[in-house]
C-alpha cells in the first residue's frame, strides 16, 4: 500500500498502539517503525489520538466484540480507526476502506471481515453506544480509574479541567533566545512569515497551530526554542546571577538547562544519567550557541561527579509520574500503576538529599516536577524541609511557598518550590 495513504497510516498506528499495549514507551515504538517524514505526521496524529482516548475506544471495543482479537496489532488498527471515525465522521467510508486495507498487514490478510464488521456495527450503534460510554467512568473521561481518584481527592477545585487538558492536544510554545533577539521582534518576524502567535510573558508565544520546528524563523540559527508556557517558568524562579555556579541535576533533554544560560552568564554544570539523552543536551546547545560542563552521571552519587565546590543554585527537576503532560505522551496515562508514585517518591527523596549537600550555604535549589500528584510535590518538600533543619522554603508565587501550575490552554502541569540553605 503507498506511503502516504490512509491505510498505511492506520497500520503502522495500529503497531504504535499495541506495542503501548503491550507495556512499551509511544516513543520508542514510533522510533521503530522507521517512518518515513512524509508520513509520520499522519501516524502520530493516529497514534496519540487512539491512546488520548483509549478508556473510551476500549470501551467501546467491548461492547462491539465477545473477545478482544488475538493479534494485538488488530485491536490496535480497531482503536486507530474508531479515533478516526469520531474525529472524521463525514469521512466514514473512507475510513472503514482503509481500515480493511490496512488489515491485509495482518495475518496474511484473515481479520479483514472482522474489521469491516466491527467498524460498521460501530456505525450502525454510535447513539447506543455514545450513550453508554457518558455513564462509564473511565470511558467518559478517558483516563484510569486509580488516576481519576487521585485527581478527585487532590484538586477537588480543578479535577475536571484537568482531565479535559489531558485529553486535548497540547500547544506549541516558543521561547525566544534572548541573548539573540526579543519577544518582540520575533514575533514580528512570525507575523511576516504568516504564522499566528499569543504572547506570553515578554519572551514565549504560544502557536495558534502546532507547525514543523523547520518552518519556524530562525530556528536552525537557535534564536529560537521549542518549549512549554508552564516549563518557562523554572529559570526565573531559580534566579541565577551572573558568575553564579549552578547544577542542573536532571537536565535532559537540555530545555531549562539552555534558559538558564541565556538569562545570564553563569557556570553552569548539567547533569544526566543517560548518555543518549545526555547527548541531546550537547546538541540543543550547540544550536543556541551556549556552552555548559555536560556529565553523565547519577546526581545521586555526587562522588561519582562533585568536585566539592559547593553550587549557588541548584535546579532538581526530578523523574516522575509526568502527569501533569499526559497530553504530550498520553502512554503514560495507561502504562503508569499506582505503586509507581510510591517508586517516584522515594528516588526524588534520594536525589534531593544528595543534592542538597552540594549547594553552598545561602544558595537555592528549586525541587521542580511535571506532575500533579502531591506524593511526589508538596508531601515530598514538605518530609525534606522536615529532615534538613537548615531548609528554608521561600516564596515562589504570590508569596506562597509552592506552585502548582494546573494544564490548561497554555501550559502544562508543572510543580515548584524554592527551597534555601540557611
Amino acid at each position: 500500500m503507498p506511503a502516504g495513504s490512509l491505510a498505511h497510516g492506520l497500520r503502522a498506528a495500529a503497531r504504535a498502539v499495541a506495542a503501548v499495549i503491550s507495556g512499551r514507551n509511544l516513543d520508542a515504538a514510533l522510533m521503530s517503525l522507521k517512518l518515513e517524514p512524509s508520513s509520520r505526521p499522519a501516524v502520530m496524529d493516529l497514534a496519540y489520538g487512539a491512546l488520548r482516548r483509549f478508556g473510551r475506544g476500549d470501551f467501546l471495543l467491548a461492547r462491539l466484540m465477545a473477545r478482544p482479537p488475538a493479534d494485538p496489532a488488530v485491536r490496535g488498527l480497531l482503536l486507530a480507526s474508531l479515533y478516526r471515525l469520531e474525529e472524521r465522521p463525514d469521512d466514514a467510508h473512507t475510513t472503514v476502506d482503509q481500515a480493511v486495507t490496512a488489515a491485509q498487514g495482518f495475518a496474511n490478510g484473515s481479520y479483514k471481515g472482522l474489521v469491516n464488521g466491527v467498524l460498521r456495527n460501530f456505525l450502525r450503534r454510535y447513539d447506543e453506544l455514545a450513550s453508554a460510554a457518558l455513564t462509564d467512568d473511565v470511558a467518559h473521561h478517558q483516563h484510569p480509574s486509580w488516576w481519576l481518584e487521585r485527581l478527585r481527592a487532590e484538586h477537588p477545585a480543578d479535577w475536571q479541567a484537568i482531565v479535559q487538558a489531558g485529553n486535548e492536544r497540547p500547544p506549541m510554545t516558543l521561547r525566544v533566545n534572548a541573548r539573540r533577539t526579543t519577544g518582540a521582534d520575533f514575533r514580528v518576524e512570525l507575523e511576516g512569515a504568516g504564522i499566528e502567535a499569543t504572547m506570553l510573558g515578554d519572551e514565549a508565544m504560544r502557536l495558534a497551530r502546532p507547525l514543523p520546528v523547520e518552518r519556524l524563523p530562525g530556528f536552525a540559527e537557535g534564536r529560537v526554542s521549542v518549549q512549554d508556557w508552564g516549563a518557562q517558568q523554572a529559570a526565573p524562579l531559580l534566579d541565577a546571577r551572573p558568575g553564579m555556579r549552578v547544577l542542573d541535576a536532571c537536565a535532559a533533554p537540555g530545555g531549562k538547562t539552555a534558559h538558564l544560560l541565556e538569562r545570564n552568564d553563569i557556570v553552569l554544570t548539567a547533569l544526566d544519567a543517560d548518555p543518549a539523552r545526555a547527548a541531546r543536551i550537547d546538541e540543543n546547545l550547540r544550536r543556541l550557541g551556549l556552552g555548559a560542563e555536560i556529565k553523565i552521571a547519577d546526581c545521586r552519587d555526587p562522588g561519582a561527579w562533585w568536585d566539592g565546590q559547593p553550587f549557588d543554585r541548584i535546579l532538581a527537576d526530578v523523574p516522575c509520574s509526568a502527569s501533569g503532560v499526559v497530553r504530550r505522551h498520553p502512554d503514560i496515562k495507561w502504562l503508569r500503576r499506582p505503586d509507581d508514585i510510591a517508586g517516584f517518591a522515594a528516588a526524588q527523596r534520594e536525589i534531593a538529599d544528595a543534592l542538597w549537600q552540594t549547594l553552598a550555604p545561602g544558595g537555592r535549589m528549586l525541587y521542580a516536577t511535571c506532575s500533579l500528584f502531591a506524593e511526589e510535590n508538596g508531601k515530598q518538600v514538605a518530609a525534606f524541609v522536615a529532615r534538613h533543619t537548615d531548609a528554608q522554603r521561600l516564596p515562589t508565587y504570590r508569596n506562597d511557598n509552592e506552585w502548582q501550575l494546573i494544564p490548561n490552554a497554555d501550559q502544562d502541569g508543572f510543580y515548584y518550590a524554592l527551597i534555601a540553605k540557611r
